[in-house]
């Protein structure tokens, strides 16, 4: 697996516009809708000094209509301000979901390799936290930052027409003001990359722990977990601390800043009226001006933190998205047509690290319909020769082919249509047991579904549900035994017919009733297939078309049962081990 993201460059927002593109026609209008509400302050400011120069004259009918008629300004501009919050929400969410349906898309198209090496819970995190973070920052941006930005503008340059030495006198803090924010916004970055981190390794060792309970118990290791979990949420807790002790600082330095500019502006304000420079309700507008800036300078120091904050998951996603995909089509690759089933490994060599491996100089040919069993110990190389076979991985060295067609020259999802597994460890989804049989298929015919569970043994028990076929399965097949899930991968794998069939160790979790059951249907299921059977229990290969033993890499041994111990080598001598 490749990346292309250098972990030392942050990722800009910029990465997000074609994101932005197929909402260009909402952010615009919403764009619309903050220029009104914008245009509004300078409005306002205007009625605020005509209305504080009514004030005390005596003059009720004018202080009744400026009040009037400041109090329909301010409702077309909360309505103008509906407009641009209900349109950015609806642009944000849409980005929000595109974003999340294409990382997931692309989780889907990464090769085995990677979610080998990767944590569930992080992967979950990111999918699910970052996202929304980023859609919510999306949306702040355009209706909060943007406003509040543009509001400065506006009120400020109504400001400086009213009286540019006072603004300048007010705004010299500015500068101080605009780089402690800044500093601040780069620190809690570090800090919210940290916490976010805690956070997947928090939901990485919860996945971890709550998929295997039952084993956490078995061992009493409750309290080694406890203090696990202990530990990484102290680690995290102190990175939120970190950022939240940056805030109680920011916050009332900025806001002392902003007091003296405030004290300044009274002072400056009664010389300017004393000199005649300013008249008293040019004053009242300037001081309501100054009122109208409190508020989109608070949010700006808050939207900037939150900007940085929200940055370290712009990064993670994107750091997602460039991780390439190794096991690629073809630009011309064509369509695998219906295969007889002739499998080809021509001196094939793989390894999963350099200078380590799994597989050297391997030839194989197995013809249409036979079963081949692969015997051997743990880390011969007996799944890695089936992998090759799925496009999990490429070799080094060497070609696979089936029925003479290089498999790395057809695409992989007409490749994996005519292959089916039933694997030792059962995965069954959420829903019912029929759409677990029918798995991949969005539309399926029941009676089909009926068929395959008839043939992999599956029938009877399924109908003695209340439900039948439509039983809900609980997360990971909990409310069904072992044998009954093995039926239900066996029922899936018959459904999709295919010409080529990989059995990994498929009964030996079983007990004897279940494993006598299971049998029955896999006799059923391998006719007239090519079947490929890895096994560790030698008794369920001894009907095996040809043995193969596998030892480290290469195939030492090739016979029937009897033929293999007849000749006295390494396949007797297990045999030997386990019938001994």
């Amino acid at each position: 697996m490749t990346s292309l993201h250098n972990p030392h460059r942050r990722a800009s927002y910029w990465l997000l516009l074609p994101y932005l593109r197929p909402q260009t026609s909402v952010i615009v209008r919403a764009f619309l809708c903050t220029i009104g509400f914008t245009l509004f302050w300078p409005i306002l400011m205007r009625l605020v000094g005509i209305l504080g120069g009514h004030i005390g004259s005596g003059n009720l009918q004018g202080l009744a209509e400026a009040a009037g008629l400041t109090a329909l300004m301010f409702l077309l501009q909360k309505i103008m301000q509906y407009g641009q919050d209900s349109l950015m929400a609806k642009a944000s969410l849409a980005i929000t979901l595109d974003l999340r349906q294409k990382v997931y898309a692309h989780l889907q198209r990464l090769n085995l390799s990677y979610f080998e090496t990767t944590q569930t819970g992080d992967l979950t995190y990111r999918l699910t936290e970052d996202v929304d973070r980023i859609g919510e920052v999306v949306n702040k941006i355009f209706h909060d930052l943007v406003p509040c930005v543009l509001q400065l503008v506006v009120v400020l340059g109504y400001m400086i027409y009213l009286n540019w030495q006072l603004t300048l006198a007010t705004l010299v803090v500015a500068p101080l003001m605009a780089f402690l924010i800044g500093w601040f916004g780069e620190q809690l970055l570090k800090f919210s990359r940290r916490s976010q981190t805690g956070v997947s390794n928090i939901s990485s060792l919860l996945t971890e722990v709550f998929s295997g309970i039952r084993l956490v118990q078995a061992f009493a290791a409750e309290d080694y977990e406890i203090e696990r979990f202990r530990v990484e949420a102290e680690a995290n807790r102190q990175s939120r601390y970190a950022a939240e002790y940056l805030k109680a600082i920011q916050f009332p330095v900025i806001g002392f800043l902003y007091a003296l500019s405030v004290l300044s502006l009274l002072f400056l304000g009664g010389w300017q009226i004393a000199n005649k420079n300013l008249t008293p309700t040019e004053f009242m507008s300037y001081v309501a001006g100054v009122g109208f800036l409190i508020d989109p300078i608070s949010h700006l120091t808050i939207n900037y933190n939150e900007i940085k904050q929200v940055q370290a998951s712009v990064d993670r996603i994107f750091e997602l998205l460039a991780i390439q995909p190794t096991i690629v089509e073809q630009p011309n690759a064509k369509i695998l047509p219906v295969v007889t089933g002739r499998v080809e490994y021509h001196q094939v060599t793989f390894a999963y690290e350099a200078a380590k491996p799994v597989l050297k100089d391997l030839d194989l040919l197995v013809l249409p319909g036979e079963v081949i069993a692969l015997v051997g110990a743990s880390g011969a190389g007996k799944t890695t020769l089936v992998n090759l076979l799925f496009r999990f991985y490429d070799p080094q060295v060497g070609s696979v082919c089936i029925d003479g067609i290089n498999i790395q020259d057809v695409t992989l999802k007409s490749l994996r249509r005519q292959m089916g597994i039933v694997p030792q460890e059962t995965t069954l989804f959420s829903g019912t047991i029929a759409q677990n049989i029918a798995f991949g298929q969005a539309q399926f015919n029941l009676a089909e579904v009926e068929a395959a569970a008839k043939i992999a043994n599956a029938h009877q028990f399924i109908s003695q549900f209340t439900q039948g076929y439509q039983t809900w399965v609980g997360e990971r097949g909990v409310n069904l035994s072992g044998g009954q899930k093995q039926r239900i991968a066996i029922a899936r794998a018959v459904l999709h017919n295919p010409r080529i069939l990989v059995l990994d160790e498929a009964t030996s979790a079983l007990d004897s009733e279940s494993e006598a059951l299971v049998q029955e249907a896999l006799e059923r299921v391998m006719s007239d297939r090519t079947v490929f059977i890895i096994a560790h229990r030698l008794a369920t290969v001894r009907r095996a078309t040809r043995i193969l033993v596998v030892e480290q890499g290469q195939i030492v041994e090739s016979g029937t049962h009897e033929e293999l111990l007849a000749q006295a080598g390494r396949y007797a001598g297990y045999y030997a081990q386990q019938f001994s």
